[in-house]
């Protein structure tokens, strides 16, 4: 039986077609897990599909994943006369605790996808008797520790197999704060009669409230080199996972007697590197502290306190040097700090021994740590500045220094000889001046464009023998103030404008970068400026001429 309307059913099959055909082309957004049921110690990745033209928003997942591992693709495919241009993004998840973890509704353009879960059971925590093929340990150096006390905690995985990649996350704790110092060690050790190689990683944990702290195993995923290896690796894909043990620590209260700046310290010590025990007025006097803290960062530690000696000396405190290590799984700190002491009188000086107060954390209690004082007997030194005594003053008349002396009275028979002597003196005098007058025309004069062969360094009070001393023993002001007066000059700048040498020039840059700008080491500084100064300074040449003995005849010749 055919239809009656023949058109209208061919209306009614096109229609359908094109509403199918519309709902294939329309916008599509949809998201897909590789799996449904992983253990903590194992990631899943998750996948979406879209046409829209933004990128998913993945914040919705960090409450319950880490994330890593993005990647996207685009596609283009064409039918029945339509283009459909598709773009897939994947993100790998890891999860942060066990039970049914929700993927929520993620926003990509103006579409969402469909809310997923998945099922994350706890892991078996492998260990060095479990013979796994990996296994994370982690040491904490204090489980108990203080609210702001330096924490060194100590990641080592373990794997008995060659990696193509992989990835060793610590997750930071609340109300803490975790930050990787220094770089991975690396070695190869055998357990169990299994040979692993390990890889050590090291956090520097700083507790900011008291109560305790939850931190979480680190955890390790990575793929095989692949090959031979791959049936031992549990999955046929050759992925390799590991986690470590989660800890719980008590953080303790700052102590309400604790000593302020707080400092808690497993251990203190002070030192002097260099202690003299004499000096001279008016020359430096070198002074070195060494500080070993374990248990302490640089941005923890405060300045090593500069000793106050008044009138009777001038201190000058360097920068400190520092060295920060691991002792074990404890963070260490050495400090080296130098100070140029100029004494500014004779006899006993007597400089006040460095104290620090900190806490003990092991013992609970407030500490103090000192040096002793340095007694130093001062000698007077060859530039310490002493006004000359003053000129001999004509002696009034009547006194006893002319008493005894007194010249012979006009008729005397001694008077015979004194005025032809008088005359003979005025003479000599005379002649003396027309010499000395002669002899200053013939000064040299400056000019500019004309080079002498030879010429003179600035007159200065200093010498290169003070300059060494300085170098070796003064503060780096010192050894500055010394070079401006050999030059003749104000300031430093002055100084190396004056410098012939472009070692010199260089090594006065260098010694400021390091006192000023932070920039280098100060030690190595000195070091070089005692290379290059060894000789003394090589000042820049003055052209000169000689002016005439004789003004010229004629104005304007020569």
């Amino acid at each position: 039986m055919t239809s009656k309307h023949p058109s209208l059913s061919l209306q009614r099959w096109l229609l359908l077609s094109l509403l199918v055909f519309s709902g294939l082309l329309q916008a599509q957004t949809r998201a897909w897990l590789d799996r449904d049921s992983i253990t903590q110690a194992e990631s899943i990745t998750l996948t979406i599909e879209t046409d829209q033209s933004g990128t998913p928003d993945y914040t919705p997942l960090q409450a319950d994943f880490t994330l890593s591992a993005q990647s996207s693709s685009r596609q283009l495919q064409m039918g029945g006369g339509a283009t459909r241009n598709s773009a897939q993004y994947a993100v790998t998840l890891t999860p942060r605790r066990t039970g049914m973890l929700d993927i929520p509704a993620l926003r990509v353009g103006n579409a969402s996808t469909t809310p997923l879960l998945v099922k994350v059971e706890a892991a078996l925590m492998a260990s060095r008797d479990s013979n796994a093929l990996a296994f994370i340990e982690t040491e904490v150096d204090d489980k108990q520790p203080y609210v702001q006390q330096s924490v060194g905690v100590v990641v080592r995985l373990y794997f008995a197999t060659q990696l193509a990649s992989g990835e060793l996350v610590l997750d930071t704790p609340a109300a803490a704060s975790l930050q990787r110092v220094g770089d991975d060690r690396t070695s190869v050790r055998e357990v169990n009669g299994r040979r692993y190689n390990v890889v050590e990683r090291r956090f520097l944990l700083i507790p900011e409230r008291s109560g305790p702290l939850q931190l979480a195993g680190a955890r390790f995923s990575g793929q095989g080199a692949g090959g031979f290896f791959d049936d031992f690796f549990g999955r046929d894909n050759g992925q390799l996972s590991a986690r470590g043990a989660d800890q719980t620590l008590q953080i303790r209260a700052t102590p309400a007697d604790a000593p302020q700046p707080w400092l808690p310290l497993k251990n203190l010590q002070l030192r002097y590197t260099a202690a003299p025990n004499s000096g001279r007025t008016g020359e430096a006097i070198a002074i070195e502290v060494e500080a070993i803290a374990s248990g302490a960062t640089k941005a923890q530690f405060p300045e090593l306190p500069v000793p106050s000696l008044g009138d009777s000396a001038q201190v000058f405190a360097e920068p400190p040097q520092y060295d920060e290590t691991f002792e074990g799984a404890s963070p260490q700190l050495k400090l080296t700090r130098r100070y140029s002491i100029v004494p500014q009188q004779t006899g006993a000086l007597s400089v006040p021994g460095i104290q620090m107060a900190w806490w003990d954390v092991a013992a609970g209690q407030a500490r103090t740590t000192s040096l002793p004082a340095l007694n130093l007997q001062i000698a007077q030194g060859s530039n310490s500045g002493m006004v000359p005594p003053p000129l001999a003053q004509p002696a009034a008349a009547g006194s006893p220094a002319l008493s005894g002396t007194a010249l012979p009275a006009a008729g005397d028979p001694g008077n015979t000889w004194l005025w032809p002597a008088l005359a003979a003196g005025f003479a000599l005098l005379w002649l003396a001046t027309l010499i000395w007058g002669l002899s200053r025309r013939r000064t040299p004069v400056v000019a500019h464009g004309t080079r002498a062969a030879n010429a003179t360094a600035p007159v200065s009070a200093y010498g290169i023998a003070d300059l060494r001393r300085a170098l070796d023993a003064g503060s780096l002001d010192e050894v500055a103030h010394i070079l401006a007066a050999m030059a003749g000059v104000d300031g430093l700048d002055a100084v190396l404008d004056r410098l012939d040498d472009p070692a010199q020039r260089e090594a006065l840059h260098r010694m400021q970068r390091a006192r000023w700008g932070g920039e280098g080491d100060v030690t190595a500084a000195r070091a070089r400026l005692r290379e290059v100064f060894k000789a003394g300074p090589r000042w820049r040449q003055t052209a000169v001429v000689e002016k005439p003995l004789l003004d010229p005849l004629y104005p304007g010749q020569s």
